[in-house]
């Protein structure tokens, strides 16, 4: 089976991208795999400085912050799911300071060709491209480092705390899972 990160971007306890990261989480360890999850909102987590002495130190960054708690979880695993809510039109600077620093993996050497990468979002509006400039960074990036997406759930139309429940966002995550 696969080791899986999950790294969870809201800060909202209860909210709809959590509970469709809990969804994935439980039918992945269903399914036998092991499960990493991060708390990105929780961590100390700074942008990439440009530095270039990625590994250089022993530590995927010389700055020394929270990343460098996941990193050797990010470089061993399998496959990484991000699961954020959209935060004025794109991920939330939790989760990016944490693709960001995906980046000391390329400076520093270290293949992440083949990692299963997924995103799980969700949005207020009803409107598909809100997810556009969330998406993107990842087919890029992933792109560049040869990553295989697996697939993405995409719930438009949820705000609330709990408004995920009147969609599929949950049963879409779970079954998700079974992608990796």
């Amino acid at each position: 089976m696969s080791k899986i990160v999950v790294i969870k971007g809201s800060a909202r306890k209860g909210g709809n991208s959590n509970s469709m990261a809990d969804a994935f989480i439980a039918a992945a360890g269903e399914l036998g795999h092991e499960v990493v999850e991060c708390n990105a909102t929780s961590m100390n987590l700074n942008g990439c400085h440009g530095c270039m002495s990625c590994f250089k130190t022993g530590k995927a960054c010389t700055h020394d912050d929270d990343f460098n708690t996941i990193a050797d979880d990010l470089l061993t695993a399998d496959g990484w799911v991000f699961s954020f809510p959209i935060y004025w039109y794109t991920m939330p600077g939790q989760t990016k300071c944490i693709l960001d620093n995906v980046f000391s993996f390329a400076v520093g050497g270290k293949d992440c060709k083949g990692k299963k990468v997924a995103i799980i979002s969700c949005c207020e509006e009803n409107d598909m491209t809100v997810f556009d400039h969330a998406v993107g960074p990842f087919e890029r990036g992933g792109a560049l480092m040869g990553w295989d997406f697996v697939g993405n759930v995409l719930v438009p139309g949820v705000n609330n705390v709990g408004d995920i429940a009147n969609t599929d966002g949950c049963e879409q995550a779970a079954a998700l899972a079974q992608k990796f």
